[in-house]
């Protein structure tokens, strides 16, 4: 068998966390959305007047600007998020978090909270501080896409 670098192996690691993670949030998520859902109604939440462009949104969440128009049309169908117009610019369009989608977040945050606790309050993460940073490095785009 073929060792691979502590590099390497970190990342491959982290995938499969990744996968465990999703795949726990989208069971427990009793407010019957999915983990990526969650993920958007989130980021809009944060932001100003709960909207975003979609390239800015497809930037934060770290997908190209279609794979975020894939995930956004269901959720436009099913009333958590609507598209909204720039009062200045016609070629810029918004994702605005709607009614139905404030509601389902604040449901959903709630069980996401605990889901968090659970994985990380049982186990004793050495280093939490040094993988955080490591994440906060690749979130601010300090790699080469």
């Amino acid at each position: 068998m073929k060792h691979t670098n502590k590099q390497l192996d970190f990342f491959l690691k982290l995938s499969r966390v990744q996968a465990i993670v999703a795949r726990a949030f989208n069971r427990g998520l009793g407010s019957g959305i999915g983990f990526n859902d969650f993920i958007i109604l989130y980021y809009l939440n944060q932001e100003q007047g709960g909207r975003m462009r979609r390239i800015d949104l497809a930037e934060k969440i770290a997908l190209t600007a279609s794979g975020v128009t894939r995930l956004l049309l269901p959720m436009e169908k099913i009333g958590l998020i609507e598209r909204e117009a720039s009062d200045s610019d016609g070629r810029v369009s918004y994702v605005k978090l709607a009614p139905g989608g404030k509601r389902l977040l604040e449901q959903a945050m709630e069980d996401a909270e605990a889901l968090s606790e659970e994985f990380l309050s049982s186990t004793k993460v050495k280093g939490m501080e040094d993988i955080s940073e490591i994440f906060t490095y690749f979130s601010l785009g300090q790699i080469i896409d």
